[in-house]
């Protein structure tokens, strides 16, 4: 299964380090291969648009990866339906997210759930 990841922190003091390394391990050990990393620094999770996000989605579009994985899903400021709203995406094209620190894959129907049920909770955080 080729496998992009994406990591993303708020602040350029701030570094993807830890969240690549989980990813990257993961990936080898389950003898994935990993196609691409997409990394945003100093990018809030508030923005609709950052740039290896952007990246990330037109390659899935174009099919360069199977599967998404990323550091976290929950946990950036600002809106969360941000986040889940492109995050959504991938499932019209077919593809499945997995999100390391909450171990949420979408590739299964409790995933999928969970997914749905951790989107609701983060946009009534909102109001």
């Amino acid at each position: 299964m080729r496998i992009g990841i994406y990591a993303r922190v708020s602040t350029k003091d701030q570094s993807c380090e830890l969240q690549v390394r989980d990813l990257r391990a993961y990936c080898t050990a389950r003898r994935l291969d990993l196609v691409r990393e997409y990394i945003d620094v100093g990018q809030s999770g508030a923005k609709d648009s950052r740039p290896e996000l952007n990246k990330l989605m037109d390659d899935a579009r174009k099919r360069q990866f199977d599967q998404s994985w990323c550091g976290a899903l929950i946990g950036s400021p600002g809106p969360p339906n941000t986040c889940f709203r492109r995050w959504r995406n991938f499932g019209r094209w077919a593809y499945n997210i997995y999100s390391y620190q909450e171990n949420i894959d979408t590739s299964s129907a409790l995933g999928q759930a969970l997914f749905t049920i951790v989107s609701a909770v983060a946009q009534l955080e909102v109001i």
